[in-house]
């Protein structure tokens, strides 16, 4: 079968229909599983070209902005004063210090000096280990980002009437009938509290981030991934999926993404590990060849988060993360509460609102 000349839904159609087939009794499953696999790797094929499509294309526009910009010269002179500033040692030093409260009075001198807008720009060390934070989260990578000051509406079609054929001459087609919803993403507080020896205030620089930062940021990210999962299973916007047994099952996936509008081009399950390899398990001792995920890609939450829900398969670039004073996490260090034990409380702290903001993206399986 020639996979290249498919389109993306015969080739869906085409995995839901082997599902099906491989129950019969003469099923070739070698066959079967020979074009289970073309299939995928077909669907992978025009994810990766698309991808390459996508940062050809920011690549570009990226290109033409800094071609526009004038002078040129002067511009790249300036940005690279201030990236030089803010690599250097002595600049992530006084940071981490006004982080802790300790700041030298030449030490705010050298952050004040090259704010912006009244803003400290972050050292290019700790920019680096948020991003590598949220990149490295399976899910948090997925989800949309963005950074508007205060409670954020966000609008999506709830209902619109379809486009039509108009012929030549014929009587003028009438208005389109469009419903917009709106989710409003009204941001909580995640806290984490970490308690240290009072010797962690005499670290500076980059084995401060190492050792402080890097740990609570770690566990802060990992319990927005946990609140975006919690808020597509709650949310008004999901479609539910009765399972057809007493656990998760390869038919309940299939039906769960027959759910899915057009919309939905990327979508994964998100289950436990557990349930994850009760369902490997199964499909192993009966003997199909045959994926038990339909080709998803898996992501692991803990039980806590699911509840009484399965899995569920989402597009995660329908959920979306707010963050109303940056995805960068304040510090807060404590040491009078427990200094009798010359301990030091830190508390990480991250404004942030999450919810799924499109319908068709997500289907919770119960």
């Amino acid at each position: 079968m020639e996979f290249k000349e498919m389109s993306i839904e015969e080739l869906e159609a085409r995995k839901a229909q082997i599902a099906v087939d491989i129950e019969a009794e003469d099923a070739d499953l070698d066959a079967l599983e020979a074009e289970v696999r073309g299939i995928k790797e077909e669907l992978e094929r025009r994810k990766a070209d698309a991808a390459q499509r996508e940062e050809l294309r920011k690549m570009a526009a990226e290109q033409a902005e800094v071609v526009e910009a004038a002078p040129v010269e002067e511009r790249k002179e300036n940005k690279m004063t201030d990236i030089e500033i803010r690599k250097s040692p002595e600049y992530l030093d006084a940071w981490v210090e006004m982080q802790k409260g300790r700041a030298t009075e030449e030490q705010r001198a050298l952050l004040t000096e090259n704010a912006t807008d009244g803003t400290i720009a972050v050292p290019v060390y700790v920019e680096d280990t948020i991003h590598t934070a949220w990149e490295n989260d399976e899910i948090m990578r997925r989800v949309r980002r963005s950074y508007y000051k205060g409670n954020l509406k966000v609008g999506y079609e709830s209902s619109a009437s379809d486009a039509i054929m108009h012929e030549e001459g014929a009587n003028a087609i009438t208005e389109e009938s469009l419903v917009i919803g709106y989710i409003e993403l009204i941001p909580q507080m995640i806290k984490k509290l970490v308690r240290y020896s009072d010797e962690v205030l005499d670290m500076r620089g980059q084995a401060f981030v190492d050792y402080i930062f890097d740990e609570i940021e770690y566990q802060i990210v990992k319990k927005a991934a946990g609140a975006a999962v919690l808020a597509v299973i709650q949310s008004d916007l999901v479609a539910t999926q009765a399972k057809a047994g007493t656990a998760l099952a390869t038919a309940d996936i299939i039906n769960a993404q027959g759910k899915l509008g057009g919309e939905a081009t990327n979508p994964v399950l998100i289950t436990t590990r557990a349930k994850a390899a009760a369902l490997k398990a199964a499909a192993l001792s009966a003997g199909y060849a045959y994926d038990p995920f339909d080709g998803l890609e898996v992501l692991y939450v803990d039980a806590t988060v699911l509840g009484v829900v399965e899995a569920v398969v989402v597009d995660l670039s329908g959920v979306q993360a707010n963050f109303p004073d940056g995805d960068l996490v304040k510090f807060k260090f404590d040491d009078i509460s427990e200094a009798a034990a010359d301990m030091i409380r830190v508390i990480g702290r991250l404004y942030v609102a999450i919810d799924l903001v499109a319908p068709g993206k997500a289907v919770r399986i119960q």
